[in-house]
């Protein structure tokens, strides 16, 4: 299994340390998402500052930018971090493309196939100078000239990882991707019963199977090093998980277990503002479904009986307050990698 850490610099000076220090831990990659800041940048400052460590970002909004801006941006961070850039792109929803970002809006599944697709069909121009003629229901591309082509570089063939929820982007994924990104408010029961067979069925249709996709994510992790520290870790997260389950486009995973009712009243309350009533909602059973709950000493091999299962990825950290907590991490990590 491969372990990352997410970018928690709060600014991009503080990148560069961040990214390194990652690296000396031990990660296999470092992620920089896009929630309040451009998610680009931050990888730029990484491949700067480290050898080693893949760099993704976790997620990049595809729909916020043109793909023959995301390819551009993606060809030289390519070239910059000598093939070490893993490209992670998610379809956000509707409010947000329409009214963040002032982007027309389309059905997200069939779009992000034209848009890999897309991505696919100018890079392979950049690198083996083919005409670029890419037509499709959401994109078309045919100027290209020499004087705006960046050429080939050292490492052309760059991994897209997409973000999935739904069954027909998780169909996606599984045709046209190289790995998803599993949201942290789901379940083993809907990663079996939903998630695998929908990436199956996608990997089917371009003649590959679940080997060839990098899984990742698909749950929370509770832990600390004392009761009081679990506990709190504990209440932080039911609030996280009812946040989420009163989320519509969430509930297909309440779905699954029959948590129709719990779901339509989170809906309710959060509706009627009442966000604080709200984490008391989810029970001992849900939270035990959605996370992984353990002390520092036992939580590894929880992890890995929990994840293990289809996971090849996981992002996982715990704070770092002392040399001890330091040490800690590296062995936590060195576990994680190992069989």
């Amino acid at each position: 299994m491969k372990v990352g850490s997410g970018r928690e610099a709060g600014s991009l000076a503080e990148v560069p340390a961040a990214a390194r220090r990652a690296e000396e831990l031990g990660y296999d990659y470092f992620s920089s998402s896009e929630t309040q800041h451009n998610p680009f940048l931050p990888v730029t400052l990484a491949a700067e500052h480290t050898e080693r460590v893949e760099l993704r970002t976790s997620i990049a909004l595809a729909f916020a930018r043109s793909p023959m801006d995301t390819a551009y941006t993606s060809w030289d961070l390519q070239a910059q971090s000598d093939g070490r850039f893993v490209l992670g792109l998610g379809s956000q929803v509707r409010g947000h493309v329409v009214r963040r970002f002032n982007m027309p809006w389309s059905p997200p599944a069939k779009r992000m196939r034209d848009y890999v697709l897309a991505l696919r069909a100018i890079w392979d121009s950049w690198q083996n100078g083919t005409r670029l003629d890419y037509q499709s229901e959401s994109y078309n591309f045919n100027l290209m000239p020499p004087n705006f082509s960046p050429g080939p570089i050292e490492h052309p063939d760059i991994k897209v990882c997409l973000a999935a929820v739904n069954t027909y982007m998780m169909r996606v994924a599984g045709e046209v991707a190289d790995g998803v990104f599993l949201h942290g408010f789901n379940t083993p029961k809907h990663t079996r019963e939903v998630i695998l067979p929908n990436l199956e069925r996608g990997a089917r249709k371009a003649g590959r199977t679940l080997d060839d996709l990098d899984i990742s994510g698909g749950g929370f992790v509770v832990t600390g090093e004392s009761e009081e520290e679990i506990s709190a870790n504990i209440e932080r997260t039911r609030n996280q998980i009812a946040f989420y389950a009163s989320t519509r486009a969430y509930a297909p995973v309440m779905n699954t277990h029959g948590w129709n009712d719990a779901a339509q009243k989170l809906y309710r309350m959060s509706v009627d503002n009442r966000w604080g009533e709200m984490g008391a909602e989810i029970t001992d059973d849900m939270l035990g479904e959605f996370a992984v709950i353990g002390h520092y000493d036992g939580i590894v091999d929880q992890i890995k009986e929990r994840f293990g299962e289809f996971d090849t990825s996981f992002s996982f950290s715990i704070p770092v307050r002392s040399p001890g907590d330091e040490e800690r991490l590296r062995w936590m990590i060195k576990s994680l990698q190992e069989d």
